[in-house]
This record gives structure tokens, C-alpha cells and sequence, in this order.
């Protein structure tokens, strides 16, 4: 009986033990499958904690004192020129050291791990050329706790490679900036953090790329008063048109561009009048929206070049208040000969930038 009994005893030890362990494999389940719901619908998702003066001053080597994971789409980059600008990251860590004025920021893919079995095996969390950002996992408590977070990972080895190694731990994270704790925070509290790494102008407005539009006419321009040019000798430039018109259009519309990949292989037109010559050049572009400019590379359209003139750029802004800021750092624009030794070389005189107004389309004879 006796026997009996210690048999019937491990039974009930094993069914108890099994019991808890699915119990334990469910939480655990549980907290994999709310990781992998927000993978599998997209909702976003912010965690953070703002550490106080006394328990960093007991954790000396605890560098951060602000950390915030957001899982998301990019919250950090502002609507730019190029027609697709987005991240593809789906996750973001953002980090305030003590002291610093800013915070410092990485993207990367998070996804939860499953064994063979199908067992969660905690949440990865990757990034480009094979880096691994930290690994996360919930506690009891419904907390992201990011561990074996890389100290490194604001460093670009390529350009800190010079660096003596004293400066390089300077610029890494603390040796006890780990096993970070973070409570669940609304969305906008993520965001508005992400917003300190690089603030919006506002008096910037929208970038060109949505201001104008590939079937519509634009004309900017400047003309510059006697007195500028008396203040500016160095200035070759008298006035300045940028526009598109009603050829520039019709090309764009009969070539069958995508228009979501506006404003890749927009021509716009520039002409110029200097003080040292009568009349007005016009030259012709091809535009490229590359992060936050119009690339605009010179084009035979208008000109019989006897040279490659491919290689003459202007770039394109948008500027404050409605204005496009233009810049012609080598030599891009008709104030010479394009084919000159001269236009070779950086623009040596004061014709680099220019801020140039909306017009109305007759100014630029459309």
C-alpha cells in the first residue's frame, strides 16, 4: 500500500508540475503572441522610462537617462524630396545620456523567435550588416525589457576606426546601460521624444516635391536692385528665373512617368541675366528628388553644347515661407560657357545661393 500510495503521491507531483508548467508556458505564449499580433497588424507600440537623480546617482556607470522603444513606422524622418523615403525598420530606440541636449537614435527589426517545437524564444531585434541591436522580452509584469543591448551601437566602426580607445568608450553607452525596464506609454509620448532627434522648421512648410505639382505650371525667381549689386560686386547675376511651363509638361505627361515617383525625371527651366553681357541665357535640366534637394543635371535641350555638360548641377530647396532656395556650388548655371575650363571648378564668384520667390507665370514668360 505503501507503494501504492508513493506512486499515487508522483502522480499527483507530476500533474501538479505539469500543471504549472503549461501555466507558465501559456504567460509566456501569451506574451509571444502580443508581440507577434503587433507584427502581425502593424499597431504601434511605445515603452519608455525616464530615470530619476537618485537612482542614477546609484548606478554611477548608467549613462542613459532617458530610453524610449517605439514599434512603428519611421518616427524620425520628415517628408523629404525623394518619392520614397520611407524606413524599413519596424522598430526604434531612442536614448538620452545625462547631460546631453539631444537624443541619440537607431532603427531595427524586431521579431519573436520560436524553437522547433513552436515554443517563443524571446524577440530579436536586428540591424543592417549583420548587427544585433538587443533582444526584448516581457516580464510578469507586462514591462519590454531590453538586454544585451550593444554599447556600441551609435558608433559607425567605419568612422571611429582612428579612434584612440579611451574615446572611444566615451562615446559608448555605460557598462550598466542594460536590462532596461520599460512601461507601456501612449503612442504620442514615443513620437514627441523622437521629435527632439531632429525638429521640424516649421517655417519650412511641405517639401517641393508636394508645393508643386507635375501637371501644373511653377515660376520663381529674383531681380536683384542696383543697390544689392552695388553691395556685391562679386555678383554676376542680375536676374534669375526657375520655372516649368507648358513644354516642360507635356514631356513629363508623354514620357509616362509614374507619378508616384515624382519629381524623378522633371525638366524645369533657368534663365539668366548677368552684368556682363546683354540679353538672357536660358539653360535647360533633368531633376532628381535625392533626400532633401532636387539634383537638376544640365541638358542639350536648349543648347548646342559641344562638350558633356552632364556633369553641370544645380540643387533645389524648398525655402521659408513659399521660397525655393537654389544652389549652383560649381559652376551649374549660364552665367558662362559651360564647356569653359572655367566652368570645370567651383562658382568663384557670389552667384552660390540664391533665394528665389513664387512669380507669377508671365515673369517667366509662360
Amino acid at each position: 500500500m505503501a507503494a501504492v500510495r508513493g506512486l499515487a503521491g508522483i502522480g499527483a507531483g507530476a500533474a501538479l508540475w505539469l500543471a504549472l508548467a503549461a501555466s507558465a508556458s501559456g504567460q509566456q505564449s501569451g506574451k509571444a503572441s502580443g508581440w507577434q499580433a503587433l507584427e502581425a497588424d502593424g499597431a504601434e507600440a511605445c515603452f519608455g522610462r525616464v530615470y530619476d537623480k537618485a537612482h542614477l546617482k546609484a548606478h554611477p556607470n548608467q549613462k542613459v537617462q532617458r530610453i524610449f522603444f517605439y514599434r512603428g513606422g519611421d518616427p524620425v524622418s520628415h517628408p523629404n524630396e525623394e518619392p520614397s523615403s520611407g524606413s524599413s525598420y519596424d522598430s526604434y530606440l531612442t536614448t538620452t545620456e545625462r547631460g546631453a541636449k539631444k537624443p541619440d537614435w537607431v532603427g531595427a527589426w524586431c521579431r519573436a523567435g520560436v524553437d522547433e517545437d513552436g515554443n517563443p524564444q524571446g524577440i530579436h531585434c536586428g540591424m543592417e550588416c549583420d548587427r544585433t541591436l538587443a533582444s526584448l522580452r516581457f516580464d510578469a509584469k507586462g514591462r519590454l525589457i531590453v538586454e544585451k543591448l550593444d554599447r556600441y551601437v551609435y558608433l559607425d566602426p567605419s568612422e571611429t576606426a582612428e579612434l584612440e580607445e579611451e574615446q572611444y568608450e566615451k562615446l559608448a553607452l555605460g557598462t550598466d546601460d542594460d536590462g532596461f525596464a520599460l512601461e507601456r506609454r501612449p503612442a504620442a509620448e514615443c513620437k514627441a521624444e523622437f521629435a527632439k532627434v531632429d525638429p521640424i522648421d516649421p517655417a519650412l512648410g511641405e517639401p517641393l516635391r508636394v508645393r508643386l505639382k507635375p501637371d501644373r505650371p511653377f515660376c520663381f525667381g529674383r531681380d536683384y536692385t542696383a543697390a544689392h549689386l552695388a553691395s556685391n560686386p562679386e555678383q554676376v547675376t542680375k536676374t534669375i528665373r526657375v520655372f516649368r511651363g507648358p513644354s516642360e509638361l507635356a514631356s513629363y505627361a508623354t514620357a509616362g512617368r509614374d507619378l508616384d515617383n515624382w519629381p524623378n525625371g522633371a525638366d524645369i527651366m533657368v534663365s539668366v541675366a548677368t552684368r556682363k553681357a546683354s540679353g538672357t541665357s536660358v539653360q535647360s535640366y533633368s531633376c532628381d528628388g535625392e533626400g532633401d534637394q532636387w539634383r537638376c543635371v544640365a541638358t542639350t535641350k536648349t543648347s548646342d553644347a559641344d562638350c558633356d555638360i552632364s556633369s553641370r548641377e544645380i540643387y533645389l530647396r524648398r525655402g521659408a515661407k513659399g521660397t525655393m532656395m537654389l544652389s549652383n556650388p560649381a559652376n551649374g548655371l549660364p552665367l558662362i560657357d559651360l564647356c569653359s575650363a572655367e566652368a570645370a571648378e567651383a562658382t568663384a564668384s557670389d552667384d552660390r545661393i540664391y533665394r528665389l520667390e513664387p512669380m507669377q507665370p508671365a515673369e517667366c514668360g509662360l
